[in-house]
């Protein structure tokens, strides 16, 4: 049986390569995942379905793996998001942008599986990368 870290890595090269189908096997079927904003979405297909959205805004996106931590069934994966938005991002449309981003992300298994999921991302920096938002102390009038 593989372990947290081979599933962690798995599951990113799954999105990598948009395999869906090799995704969502990796997908307990009591999977939660709660996100940046501390949402929480329940169920494989709600996981499923996330993954497609950013695959589908960011279509040339790729994450790349920079450290893998594990204890026990819980894996601590480091990685780097990075592609240009293409597609509508939670509202936000289309911007041509490239982003590039750190993330960090915590899933535990059970049976096998992606049984929880925690993810933590700067969207601050994103909505900035992709011009959506003005950085922090940028000044909002002309000199």
């Amino acid at each position: 049986m593989a372990n947290a870290s081979d599933i962690h890595r798995q599951i990113l090269d799954a999105w990598n390569r948009r395999d869906w189908e090799s995704y969502r096997s990796f997908l307990h079927s009591d999977y939660r995942y709660i996100g940046p904003d501390g949402k929480e979405l329940a169920g494989p297909e709600a996981g499923l379905n996330l993954a497609k959205m950013y695959a589908n805004a960011f279509p040339d996106g790729k994450l790349e793996v920079k450290n893998v931590f594990v204890s026990g069934d819980t894996a601590v994966c480091e990685f780097v998001a990075r592609g240009t938005q293409k597609g509508e991002l939670k509202g936000v449309k289309p911007t041509g942008r490239r982003i590039e981003i750190n993330i960090c992300n915590v899933i535990e298994l059970r049976d096998g599986k992606t049984y929880r999921e925690r993810e933590y991302m700067d969207m601050l920096t994103m909505m900035v990368q992709l011009g959506v938002v003005k950085p922090p102390g940028a000044s909002t009038s002309a000199a």
